[in-house]
């Protein structure tokens, strides 16, 4: 009997020893306007589910997660609210912001204070650099680079040369111009331009269309309505018979960034139809597994209860809300490591680490992240393949992790063939015409990364 327990107890030692008790005091910035799909109300379910998730673990239960969520206005509330509670103690994660601005001053401040962040935003190409300022970030969510891989990989299997990147620009948080912005850093080997209008702004058809003539395809990120007017505008002028390439970029499937919708009920109904024939979408690839479901409904129900009745789409799960759950899920495992090496919670710089270069199971699939400590993303190529009813399905998949196509069987090579070639323009792309220089540091942070392979679905 004596030796049968000493044999019980060795079985056991290596559970004790790595069962770790600790609080974790985590600082989440969302902002209250349910019009961001970001907001408090859509994502806060979720860190919660993630927090009894983690109760439940039998290896992670020690970890107690005190979560204490703050206001974010994407402009300053988020670092104002970090410096005020950080007097009395700082925290040992903070989860967001997710607007640009708003994340740059907290990620500064957090990485000189040795506290790991980790965001389902800040997706612009400056927080890519991680080796001072951003050292601390953690992007839980695929940035503009991540996408912008999907179309090199493209233009390189297609053998386009040039391409227009056409933005409004509502000059507060920029969304449409950091996501573009991250195509432009992708792409220094082809002929980029740019054309931007403001939000708000008429939009000038004809000069657009000038400038869609003098290149092979063109990039979109706009409202809904402004991605069709432009469509008509091209296809009154015959520019959408395979002349030309039209995209529209649509990672968070919201109207703000064209959500590739052709009918309005009104008389250009038909015309636009035909219009959107040639446009594609590029968007975040959909994975959905069991327990996804079960997390979807959840979100749903928690929403319900909490009788946010304005707010009927807030129970949908979208990148914000998987991302955030899925943060929780990265430091947890990540501290585990730290801790089992010996070092303690306040080692932000060792938990960092032990976050990148890795990859676990997230709640709707594989979440990779790479050495740099940002998401590798999957994203998805749409196109309309039935015009007379105007419907759109996934024709190709772009996997980031290794930087291969998956051509599905909807996929159509006479689609993405250039119906007539154009003589490529020897003058060089004016370097200060607005996306070259990342406005947040002033820094590019470019480089292609490596030649993408392309297979075919089989």
């Amino acid at each position: 009997a004596p030796t049968l327990c000493v044999y019980l107890l060795m079985l056991l030692k290596p559970v004790l020893t790595f069962n770790f008790t600790e609080n974790i005091e985590v600082l989440v910035f969302l902002p209250q306007n349910n019009s961001y799909l970001f907001s408090h109300t859509r994502v806060a379910p979720a860190i919660l589910y993630a927090q009894r998730r983690l109760q439940a673990d039998a290896q992670l239960s020690g970890f107690r997660f005190n979560i204490h969520f703050e206001k974010s206005d994407c402009v300053n509330d988020a670092l104002f609210a970090l410096v005020d509670r950080s007097c009395e103690q700082k925290p040992d994660l903070i989860l967001g912001p997710v607007c640009e601005y708003e994340a740059a001053a907290v990620v500064r401040l957090a990485s000189h204070w040795n506290i790991p962040v980790i965001s389902a935003g800040a997706l612009a190409a400056a927080f890519s650099n991680k080796n001072s300022e951003f050292s601390h970030l953690t992007r839980i969510a695929p940035s503009y680079v991540k996408m912008a891989e999907t179309f090199t990989a493209m233009f390189e299997h297609f053998s386009w040369k040039s391409a227009l990147l056409l933005y409004e620009d509502d000059k507060e948080e920029r969304n449409c111009f950091f996501t573009l912005e991250g195509i432009y850093h992708m792409m220094p080997d082809f002929n980029i331009k740019t054309y931007a209008f403001s939000q708000g702004e008429r939009l000038d058809t004809d000069d657009i269309l000038h400038n869609i003539h003098e290149t092979e395809v063109v990039i979109m990120c706009m409202g809904a309505d402004r991605i069709r007017e432009v469509m008509l505008a091209a296809h009154r002028r015959q520019m959408t018979n395979g002349s030309y390439m039209f995209f529209n970029v649509d990672l968070f499937n919201a109207s703000s960034y064209g959500d590739g919708s052709w009918k309005r009920g009104d008389k250009y109904d038909n015309d636009a139809k035909q219009a959107y024939a040639s446009l594609n979408t590029v968007t975040l690839l959909r994975t959905v597994k069991p327990e996804f479901e079960d997390f979807s409904m959840e979100m749903k129900t928690s929403t319900r209860k909490a009788g946010f009745h304005e707010c009927d789409d807030c129970g949908s799960v979208n990148m914000f809300v998987e991302g955030f759950h899925d943060a929780m899920l990265l430091y947890a495992i990540a501290l585990h490591e730290a801790m089992k090496n010996g070092y303690s919670k306040k080692n932000g710089t060792e938990i960092t680490s032990h976050m990148w270069n890795r990859t676990f199971e997230g709640i709707a699939g594989q979440v990779s992240i790479d050495v740099n400590g940002d998401r590798n993303g999957d994203f998805s190529l749409m196109t309309m393949t039935n015009v007379k009813a105007g419907t759109y399905e996934v024709v190709a998949n772009y996997f980031g992790t290794n930087g291969t196509f998956q051509l599905l069987p909807a996929f159509s090579s006479d689609h993405f063939t250039l119906k007539e070639r154009f003589k490529q323009h020897a003058e060089i792309p004016d370097q200060s015409c607005g996306l070259g220089v990342s406005a947040l540091t002033g820094v590019i942070v470019g480089g292609v990364l490596g030649a993408k392979k392309l297979q075919d679905y089989h």
